[in-house]
């Protein structure tokens, strides 16, 4: 048995910026993850600028620069029927990047290590509950963890919160897939934002040689897609895709009775406005400094109050987007309208685009 101070479920981006702080805070922490890093997710695989502060806060921002990665100088937007808007992204320190999940997870995860965390990898949490003492005792294979908080970093269909009868009914109304596939000759430093008939794909370089490619459509939609994929970059039809869903399903609480929800396990944003890797990492942080408070003896009311106010702030005008790109698969001819209009008064997905990449 171990006893900690602070248990993180998930070693995604979310759970490993927590458990960094928590331990560079002097916290005993211990962080349980079902899988083996290196390994890829489902993602954009896109840095927004919002991002730096935090990992400059880290002391990573320059380890993350060094990795393998692609410039990202433009988002295109593209209609059904091939008209197109550019918008120019945010260029120098706090510029946009796409770098692969595996690689960027795995350095998030060596810094959590680096600041004193313990990390059990390729470890499933069987049971969570609250002992007479306050304390949470978290059943794993062969072992028992007990922790004074317990923080659930484990993604949209999060264990943690299923265990808690905590986990909202999924809206299955939309499937995301994602590959890497060789970089298109002449792609160039952007991020592309395509409507389809069936859905959308987001496509960005991570590096000199590979293409992050998403799809999104309805269920009754991903064969038409992957059609499509093949067509447009010439991907085989055995090629592989990775798969994620549900995109969408309400909020949860983030702060409970010791116990606290982050990143995607707490609010699930769209894949389209890349800001999800934002959202864990300063969700991670502000988890970590609101824990450090409570097991310092500060007003645990207080601090609840805090961290549930500055957790609601990271989203606050920016949820629309998420609506808009929800609206974009539904109704996506609609969405490429949208996209001529923009043409002549481009000033809304400006907007939106600097919505998104603004660095607060």
């Amino acid at each position: 048995m171990e006893v900690v101070d602070l248990a993180i479920v998930g070693a995604g981006p979310a759970g490993s910026t927590c458990a960094a702080f928590a331990a560079r805070a002097g916290l005993r922490v211990v962080v349980i993850e079902r899988e083996k890093f290196p390994r890829e997710k489902v993602c954009g695989d896109c840095l927004n600028p919002s991002c730096w502060p935090v990992l400059r806060r880290l002391e990573i921002a320059e380890r993350v620069r060094a990795l393998p990665h692609g410039q990202l100088e433009a988002v295109e937007f593209i209609a059904i029927g091939g008209a197109k808007l550019h918008v120019d992204l945010p260029r120098g320190e706090n510029s946009e990047i796409a770098v692969k999940r595996s690689l960027f997870d795995e350095l998030l995860l060596n810094r959590a290590r680096e600041c004193g965390a313990q990390v059990r990898e390729e470890t499933i949490v069987s049971a969570i509950e609250k002992e007479r003492w306050g304390d949470w005792k978290i059943d794993i294979v062969h072992d028992v963890v007990r922790a004074k908080v317990v923080v659930a970093a484990d993604g949209r269909n999060s264990t943690i919160a299923r265990l808690r009868n905590l986990l909202p009914k999924p809206q299955r109304e939309r499937v995301a897939l994602q590959s890497h596939i060789p970089l298109p000759n002449g792609f160039g430093n952007r991020v592309v934002l395509q409507f389809l008939p069936q859905g959308y794909s987001g496509q960005a370089p991570v590096n000199h040689g590979e293409l992050n490619v998403c799809l999104v459509g309805k269920p009754g939609s991903i064969g038409d897609l992957k059609m499509w994929a093949e067509k447009y970059f010439g991907v085989s039809p055995w090629h592989p895709w990775r798969t994620i869903t549900p995109l969408t399903r309400a909020p949860i609480t983030p702060a409970h009775d010791n116990l606290f929800f982050i990143g995607d396990a707490a609010r699930v944003v769209e894949p389209f406005t890349g800001e999800g890797i934002y959202y864990a990492l300063r969700s991670g942080e502000l988890a970590a400094n609101a824990i450090v408070d409570l097991l310092h003896a500060q007003d645990r009311q207080s601090t609840l109050r805090a961290f549930s106010n500055a957790h609601a702030q990271m989203y606050r005008g920016r949820l629309w987007i998420n609506q808009l790109a929800r609206a974009a698969v539904l109704s996506p001819r609609i969405a490429s309208m949208f996209v001529h209009a923009a043409k002549v008064q481009p000033t809304v997905l400006r907007l939106l685009t600097s919505k998104i990449v603004d660095t607060p």
